[in-house]
């Protein structure tokens, strides 16, 4: 601005001085140089270049530093003058929120339900009642939080503005159950005082880990037997627990070991860092061995039902038949739909008699060609439903529960629908049937995709590897990061290397 005030005062300078009457004395007259030297008495061009060209450099400079401070304000990043209003974020970037958040609050439900079942064992139910409840309330939220993303999967809301507030919805629900969970972590941590000393919590884990050798044994024999009396399908869903449970039980050996090493020298807070991840892989032991337990259990009450569900079967297929009876269907897709059920019967009629088959898988095929005409089922056919639900329920939440590490939202979503349904008592038996088998091999699928980053080497603890699958550890810290305490985002990490 200063270089463009001083040109255009140096133009209109030669006007203003230009005329006869200059105030400036005239020297005296002296000799003319050149006759031809014409006299000017007007301003001539050539003042004027001079004048022009400042103007122009200042004009250019002007617009050069105009320039600058505008590209300088786009990108700032120190403090200064910005505008009030937060950029919105994405709708996919809010969705990638909402998945992180539900994995997030799920790992911290599951994390802290581990830890509490030991300060249980050690101080008793009515001890841990302020912890339960917030565990509890924190599973409330989250419940509401996958209905909310469920819902959005399925497209519900279908307005944009609307999807994104459930989206926001979800995100807040997860938020408050951290909350619930943080806001009683330091309480925990002082009730069971292992900073000051793990004698007694070290016992409890020592003897839960002995319990669960003993049975991992017997589970091995378990797993061979049902190779041996049922289809090969039938012992599909447990496929490798026992050699996990082992895995487990390798890496609690060694955390026990550190804790009792830690506590004989007087540090309480490597101490409790260890015995928390001992107690993370004797809680996941226990799960894959009973995993193997449940299932056994299962196929052999399935095999002692599947002759009274094919009973009850035909009772509802000779009802369907009748003229008049109480299915809704068109005559044509009746026909169509008793051809069907009189074949599952059938069939699972020669497999009683073929040799080996999967006593759950029969009974779900009873239970879906009844429920296909439409006219109820009876106590029997009800039951094998049910049985088969829970089945599946409890094999997704089992794998779920081990592999936590590497399972991401859509199939928690599916899970904890299987789970309403199943609970709502609402005959919802094949819709939970269904969602726990999709929970399942969403899953599989992404514990496929998330391989193993943790390869058992001489630089890693002998069964890091499964720990930090399991969710046990949090991959922070080069040996693999603290293990899970209970608590939310805030506080379950709590167990860090100083």
């Amino acid at each position: 601005m200063v270089g463009a005030l001083v040109g255009v005062g140096w133009l209109v300078l030669p006007v203003m001085t230009a005329g006869d009457g200059d105030p400036v004395p005239v020297s005296p007259a002296v000799p003319a140089a050149s006759a031809a030297a014409p006299h000017q008495d007007e301003t001539s061009a050539t003042d004027l270049v001079l004048p022009l060209a400042v103007l122009g450099a200042a004009g250019a400079l002007a617009g050069y530093g105009y320039l600058r401070r505008t590209r300088r304000a786009r990108t700032r990043t120190t403090p200064g003058v910005v505008s009030a209003a937060p950029p919105v974020p994405t709708s996919r970037e809010t969705e990638r929120q909402a998945r992180a958040a539900l994995v997030l609050a799920d790992d911290c439900a599951r994390g802290s339900e581990e830890e509490l079942s030991f300060a249980q064992e050690l101080f008793g139910a009515a001890a841990v009642e302020p912890f339960a409840h917030a565990l509890r309330a924190a599973r409330t939220e989250l419940s509401a939080a996958f209905a909310i993303w469920r819902r959005y999967e399925e497209g519900v809301p279908g307005d944009e503005g609307a999807r994104r507030q459930a989206l926001v919805g979800v995100i807040g629900r997860c938020a408050e159950a951290g909350r619930r969970l943080d806001a009683e972590a330091a309480e925990l941590d002082r009730l069971r005082g292992l900073e000051q000393g793990v004698g007694e919590a070290l016992e409890v884990a020592e003897r839960r880990f002995r319990e669960l050798t003993a049975r991992t044994a017997a589970a091995q024999a378990t797993a061979a037997g049902l190779h041996e009396r049922y289809a090969p399908s039938a012992g599909t869903p447990v496929t490798g627990y026992v050699e996990q449970a082992k895995d487990r039980l390798v890496f609690a050996t060694s955390q026990l070991n550190d804790a009792r090493q830690a506590a004989d020298s007087g540090d309480g807070a490597r101490a409790a860092r260890h015995l928390r991840a001992a107690e993370g892989g004797v809680i996941q032991a226990g799960v894959l061995v009973g995993g193997v337990e449940r299932l056994a259990a299962e196929l052999r009450e399935a095999a002692g039902l599947v002759p009274t569900a094919l009973t009850g079967g035909e009772a509802e297929i000779a009802e369907a038949r009748k003229d008049g009876g109480r299915t809704p269907l068109a005559t044509g897709e009746l026909h169509a739909r008793l051809a069907h059920a009189d074949g599952v019967l059938a069939a699972v009629r020669a497999e009683l008699i073929g040799g080996p088959y999967d006593p759950l898988d029969a009974l779900r095929r009873i239970a879906r060609a009844v429920e296909r005409l439409e006219v109820g089922r009876s106590g029997v056919v009800e039951a094998a439903a049910l049985l088969v639900a829970r089945s599946a329920v409890g094999g997704a939440q089992d794998f779920v529960a081990v592999h936590r590490g590497a399972v991401g939202a859509h199939a928690r979503a599916r899970l904890a629908q299987a789970v309403r349904a199943l609970g709502s008592g609402a005959g919802r038996d094949a819709e939970a049937d269904v969602l726990a088998g999709q929970a399942r091999e969403l899953a599989e699928r992404d514990v496929r995709v998330h391989g193993n980053p943790y390869a058992e080497t001489a630089g890693h603890a002998a069964g890091l590897s499964g720990a930090v699958l399991g969710g046990i550890l949090l991959t922070e810290e080069p040996d693999a990061g603290p293990p899970v305490s209970f608590g939310g985002p805030e506080t379950r990490g709590r167990r860090r290397l100083r």
